[in-house]
């Protein structure tokens, strides 16, 4: 992990500078661009390992940024919010973002968020574990493929990681505390809202199917058959 490109999206100096200095000390190499079509570039043409975007950028913002990206790529992108808002947060993640993070943040936070996404980005890559069939839900962790009822569905990362997660301790209520840290790798309180974004994401994803998300009030979440 250390030693990978980290791409750092931000139109103020000082956040550059801050984040550049923790990642490098951490073993990264970072690159900066300092508005959203500089950022479409550098993506193009660097082919960062992950990229911490902004959301208020000059020329393009962060939201088109993520949704150009996603159309083309899988490279893992941390958003940064300038407010803690729900809304800011789940159009973030809705655009295929992987994680976000507040400003003012606390750069070894972000240096933790980081790690956590490409410690997961890395398993999904490595995975070769057998397909798990689910009534007429079948997930292939090797491929990352997803069929609903004979019909092949794509999903973004961590809606496969969420998923699969879910399948593979079927009938099993999992906390959205535990999810946070089986799915995203960390286990920061107050953050939970991502899981729901995601999980509101497969219902409607695995609507009509045989095997559907149980919200288990007060605990999390269960995936069930029947």
């Amino acid at each position: 992990m250390p030693g990978e490109l980290i791409l750092l999206v931000d139109d103020e100096a000082n956040i550059i500078e801050l984040a550049r200095l923790y990642l490098e000390r951490d073993g990264f190499r970072t690159t900066a661009a300092g508005d959203g079509q500089a950022a479409l570039e550098a993506v193009e043409r660097q082919a960062p390992a992950l990229m911490v975007l902004d959301l208020m950028l000059p020329k393009l913002d962060g939201y088109e940024v993520c949704r150009r990206v996603r159309a083309k790529s899988d490279v893992p992108i941390l958003m940064l919010t300038a407010r803690d808002e729900d809304m800011d947060k789940i159009v973030g993640l809705e655009l295929g973002a992987d994680d976000y993070l507040t400003k003012p943040f606390n750069p070894r936070e972000l240096v933790a968020r980081v790690k956590a996404i490409l410690r997961r980005s890395e398993r999904a890559v490595k995975s070769e574990g057998k397909p798990v069939r689910l009534g007429d839900l079948l997930i292939d962790p090797s491929g990352r493929d997803v069929t609903v009822a004979g019909r092949p569905v794509r999903l973004r990362a961590k809606e496969f990681d969420l998923l699969l997660t879910l399948a593979e301790n079927r009938g099993i209520v999992l906390s959205r505390e535990k999810l946070l840290e089986l799915v995203w790798g960390y286990d920061y309180p107050g953050q939970t809202r991502t899981v729901d974004v995601h999980v509101a994401h497969l219902r409607k994803i695995l609507a009509g199917s045989q095997a559907s998300i149980e919200t288990v009030t007060g605990v999390g979440y269960k995936l069930i058959v029947g």
